[in-house]
């Protein structure tokens, strides 16, 4: 069976459009939603294979939107229409299996059974091993900048379907509607499209086959590239090479201010950073400062006293946020700044629980019945002090213990974290 068929048989696409439907996501330029692709797809399923089939088929724009990076910058992402997400993710499950039997060992983004987690212990394994130069290489804009003839030359290296090539260039270069105005995409594959990680990894496994050639030892995320060496005279070799590679022979950009050569404990990788454990006399993992920055802001947002919503509805969102973050960085050591992070928390949801308490009867009434002489209750009641003291105040601590709020079911990033740690 010719490839472009495998694509569009009905088991394939019917595959497709279940992933496409379970990752939700907003509709495309032409309004049409998630909920609303079954219905659409039952009544269009045979114009649409016959489109593509007699390639006539002409993929709608991407909607262009903004969300910021912590940098301040925008990041652009293009959300193709339903219909076109299920066509690339149907192209997508066909050549991944194709593809994966070329990629390289230590490329672990947007591949099956690879993870973040795999990529930063295997970073840790390199330094261990005396490879504490590291090369950092940050790509400027690397979805908005692969250059499609060079993409569009290596893809027919491996698939030899015209239809099948055709309708890929097709998705590169079927631009963008930005504030209703058509942009056309001479350059890049937009994130967000189901088709992108696939055609980012084809284009830089090009650098991992390159890297290898060399002997290098390195680690690929998607676009985060790490490259470990010895002594900083080989790092400085090897960033001035790798360089020129990058640049004359992928056409890409190599952000200049970003790529360095760094150490261990000077190092962000994928959220971690690194530090040096003088008792086991090795490195060891640990989120990045940064990181627990991000972290904290997000649990302060959740914890506004200004906020009106009931506890239930801000447990359930803290459960999400947290149990999320430890469950990315569970391989890394963070059971102390849990601790500190945790009592921060606690003392921000008393004072919520006191606020929603309002009135000075209600607030003495519950002090009381929960274990407070009512001398003391009264005495806190009508202190004149803070919010913050409150959240702190002993008398606050006995009524709302730890045990009385997990009890409530408020969640503890410091227990959850010991319950799913993964040593490695």
């Amino acid at each position: 069976m010719e490839l472009l068929e495998e694509i569009l048989s009905n088991q394939n696409m019917n595959e497709a459009y279940k992933r496409v439907y379970r990752n939700k996501g907003a509709s495309g330029v032409d309004g049409v939603s998630v909920e609303e692709l079954k219905a659409h797809l039952r009544e269009h399923k045979d114009e649409l294979r016959t489109q593509i089939r007699k390639r006539k088929y002409k993929p709608a724009p991407a909607l262009r939107v903004e969300i910021p990076k912590e940098n301040g910058k925008m990041r652009k992402l293009g959300i193709p229409t339903v219909v076109d997400r299920v066509v690339q993710q149907a192209i997508n499950q066909k050549l991944s299996p194709i593809f994966e039997q070329q990629f390289s060992e230590y490329s672990y983004g947007f591949r099956p059974g690879r993870s973040c987690g795999m990529a930063v212990t295997k970073a840790l394994e390199y330094i261990n091993d005396g490879h504490s130069w590291l090369v950092d290489i940050d790509l400027e804009r690397f979805f908005d900048t692969v250059h499609h003839d060079k993409l569009m030359r290596i893809i027919p290296q491996t698939i030899k379907d015209g239809d099948v090539i055709s309708l890929i260039r097709k998705y590169l270069v079927s631009g963008v509607m930005v504030n209703g105005k058509y942009e056309d995409t001479p350059l890049g594959t937009p994130q967000g499209g189901n088709l992108s990680p696939l055609l980012s990894n084809i284009m830089l496994n090009e650098l991992d086959k390159e890297l290898e050639l060399r002997g290098l030892c390195f680690v690929r995320y998607a676009d985060d590239s790490l490259i470990f060496v010895r002594s900083e005279k080989a790092a400085n070799r090897v960033l001035t090479s790798i360089t020129k590679f990058i640049e004359k022979k992928l056409g890409l950009l190599i952000n200049v201010e970003k790529s360095r050569i760094s150490r261990p404990t000077k190092t962000k990788f994928l959220g971690f950073g690194f530090y040096f454990d003088s008792n086991q006399k090795k490195f060891q993992l640990r989120p990045h400062p940064k990181s627990i920055q991000k972290f904290e802001r997000k649990l302060r947002q959740l914890t506004k006293r200004n906020w009106s919503i009931s506890l239930d509805v801000r447990i359930v969102k803290l459960r999400q946020v947290i149990y999320g973050w430890v469950n990315y960085f569970k391989i890394a050591n963070m059971k102390r700044v849990l601790g500190i992070i945790d009592a921060k928390l606690r003392s921000r949801l008393r004072v919520i629980i006191w606020k929603q308490w309002k009135k000075n009867q209600k607030r003495i009434k519950s002090l009381v019945r929960l274990g407070i002489p009512l001398e003391e209750a009264k005495g806190l009641t009508h202190c004149r002090k803070g919010y913050r003291f409150i959240g702190l105040s002993k008398v606050v601590q006995r009524a709302l213990s730890n045990k009385r709020l997990r009890q409530r079911g408020i969640p503890f990033a410091q227990d959850y974290y010991l319950k799913v740690h993964t040593v490695i």
